[in-house]
Formats: structure tokens, sequence, C-alpha cells
């Protein structure tokens, strides 16, 4: 670690407070502070998307991820009869790369445009700036959200929801099981160094909600399991809507298909992993998803779900080879490389292709969307 990252800082000194006071906090209770905290977070004081931020999310790798995302959105517009209003709701839109790309593929659509609002789930000021510059040229109507349960119910229209690389930040409890049990992973202040550390609480009892008990007994000492309460409660809200109004719900993010054991916790600065107690505010803290607890949230929801998909077989499923060959039929020689990189970054299974998954929701009452299949619940 470099001198400047021993520095400290605003939010730092903040959370040392905090835990000198009160004692030790969870690992939920630290992301949210490192991601969201109104005045140091990382989400509302920068950009981090692209190459000058510190990631690249799939929209920013090529058009077509956006694209078909939209063709995907509109086939399943059509498949509920083409009613005149629907909402489209994007959680963490980024810079609004998507939902452009997403226009731009369905704007000759009859009716599809007419009959849309978009609505923008996002705390970033400075990212709702890039999002309302993005879709500006489509000319919908498009309103922003600090939450989903801030939209506003009783809209008389069905919804469609899409999450990408949303759920993985939301803030996750951990859990480590040691010979007596299961104890919960806090952070605290080093009596050594006096930096920020891991340390594990008291005895926790446990909840299926927590650690479910199917896997409990497969449990190793040392063994992690992530529990994300916030991803739980957003699940449940969305199935409520589509379930009522008619919908469906398309989650894409890096994480398992089934429920298991493992400390994902990560963070991310310039492209390059970081320490994730270092340096809060500064760097991106993410998790792998857990699209086993979000299936069985729709599921126990009376939502339905598909089988999670891979994302490379999500996307063949809606024909991004064939957009690929479409765009290099324009393209100069250097433009047709660029178009295979990305498709290849996009679905090759050592790349995003299989790490990346797909799990699309509908409504108990709604025909399966596209790409659905060995439906669930």
């Amino acid at each position: 670690m470099t001198d400047k990252e021993n520095q400290t800082s605003p939010l730092l000194d903040h959370l040392k407070r905090r835990i000198s006071i009160a004692g030790p906090i969870s690992v939920a209770d630290y992301m949210t502070e490192a991601l969201a905290h109104p005045q140091w977070g990382y989400y509302r004081k920068q950009d981090p998307f692209g190459q000058a931020g510190d990631f690249v999310t799939a929209p920013e790798i090529s058009q077509m991820f956006g694209e078909l995302i939209g063709l995907w959105v509109a086939v399943t517009w059509q498949q509920m009869g083409s009613p005149s209003r629907l909402q489209l709701v994007e959680l963490g839109p980024g810079r609004g790369t998507l939902m452009a790309d997403a226009l731009r593929a369905v704007r000759n659509v009859p009716g599809f445009c007419d009959a849309l609002t978009v609505r923008f789930v996002e705390t970033s000021p400075v990212l709702r700036t890039h999002q309302q510059t993005s879709i500006m040229p489509y000319g919908v109507p498009a309103v922003w959200h600090d939450s989903f349960e801030d939209i506003p119910e009783n809209q008389n229209a069905p919804m469609v929801v899409i999450a990408n690389e949303f759920f993985d930040a939301l803030p996750v409890r951990q859990f480590q099981f040691g010979k007596d049990g299961w104890r919960e992973r806090l952070v605290a202040i080093s009596a050594e160094s006096g930096e920020l550390c891991f340390t594990n609480g008291p005895l926790a009892p446990m909840t299926d909600a927590l650690v479910p008990v199917k896997l409990r007994p497969t449990a190793k000492v040392g063994d992690v399991f992530e529990a994300s309460p916030m991803a739980i409660s957003i699940a449940n809200q969305i199935a409520h809507r589509i379930n009522r109004d008619g919908g469906a719900a398309l989650m894409i993010d890096y994480g398992h298909p089934h429920s298991a054991f493992g400390d994902t916790l990560q963070a991310l600065r310039h492209h390059k992993y970081h320490p994730v107690l270092a340096m809060p505010g500064d760097a991106d803290l993410t998790t792998h998803v857990d699209f086993g607890a979000l299936a069985r949230t729709f599921s126990q929801a009376d939502a339905r779900t598909g089988a999670v998909l891979g994302q490379g077989t999500f996307l063949k499923m809606l024909g991004i080879e064939q957009r690929a060959e479409l765009l290099k039929q324009s393209a100069t020689v250097d433009q047709a490389k660029a178009i295979d990189a990305a498709l290849n970054r996009l679905v090759d299974a050592d790349q995003m292709g299989t790490l990346f998954k797909v799990l699309i929701a509908y409504g108990r009452e709604s025909a399966p969307p596209p790409c659905v299949s060995g439906a669930e619940g």
C-alpha cells in the first residue's frame, strides 16, 4: 500500500469514530457507508464507469448488449398484448448507455415508445445527469427515483424491470461458521494498528433468510455465507408489482446460480483489485449475487422465474452473433475486429459469458418472456 493510500479520509475518520463509540459494525453497514454515504460515498461523488473509472460494464463494451435488451423488452411488451402504457424501470442505470441503446433499437417498433415511461432508480447526482443526456434524443418521458419503493403504485400499467450489475453492489451480511456455531463477521478497529479490520461477533441465531437450512449441515469451520436483506427486499417488491400489474424483470450480474458458501466481497479501484477495508468511499465494493436466493424470493412471492442462464447463452438466444455480423457488413477492418472482440468478451466462457448470470422473473398471470426456459416457481 502506498503512503497516499495510508492517508486518512473524512469517511474513514467517520467510520472509526462510529466504531469507537458504538462498537464493531456489520459488513452490510460498512458497504452502505462506503458506497452510499450522502457526502463521501463512492456512488455519490463520482462517475465510476469506463476506462477512466474503476470498471467497465457490458453496455460500455458494445452497443449490441443494450440493443438486444431493448428488443427483449419490446417482445415482452408485445406478448402482453401491446398495452397502451408500460413502465420500463432500470435499477442502477450507470451512465444511461444501456437504456439509450435499447431505445434506439426499438424506436421503430409500432406503438412501443408511445406507451413508454422510463423510470430510473439512481441516487448519484453525477450519474443522473449522464442518464438524462443519454436518453434525451429519444424523446420518451423519464422519471428518477432514489429507490424502487419510491416508484408510485397504482399506475395501471405493467412493469418491466432491468437490473444489470445492480444487485452485486447491494450490502451483504457475512456469517462465518466456527466450532461453536455461526457468528456474524464485523468490521472493527485493530488494537495493534488502529486500522479497520475484520472480526467475528457473538454467536448468531440462524434463520433461513440468513443461512438456508438445507445448506447448514454441509458447513465446515471457516465457511462464510453472504446474505443480502436489501436484495431480498427489492426482489420481493418487484414480485409484488409484476404480480399485481403484470410484467417481468431481467436481472444480469456476476454470481452463482445456487446458494453457496464463499467470501466474495471485493474492492475495485482503477480496474484493479484493492484491499476491501482500505480507502472506503474511493473504491467500488461488490459481491457475487446469490441468484438462488433471488429465485426463492420470487417463488415465495408467487411470481415465476426461468432457469438461471449464463450471459453468453442468453445473448446468443437473443441473436447477438447475427447482430455482430450485420454490424460488420458496414464496418472497416478495424471496426470489425473491435466488434468481434466485444462479442467475445460478452459471450465467451472464459470472459463474461459464464461468470455473469441471467435470471428472468415474471408475474404469475403473465406469459413467459423471451428466453425463459426450465421455468421454476
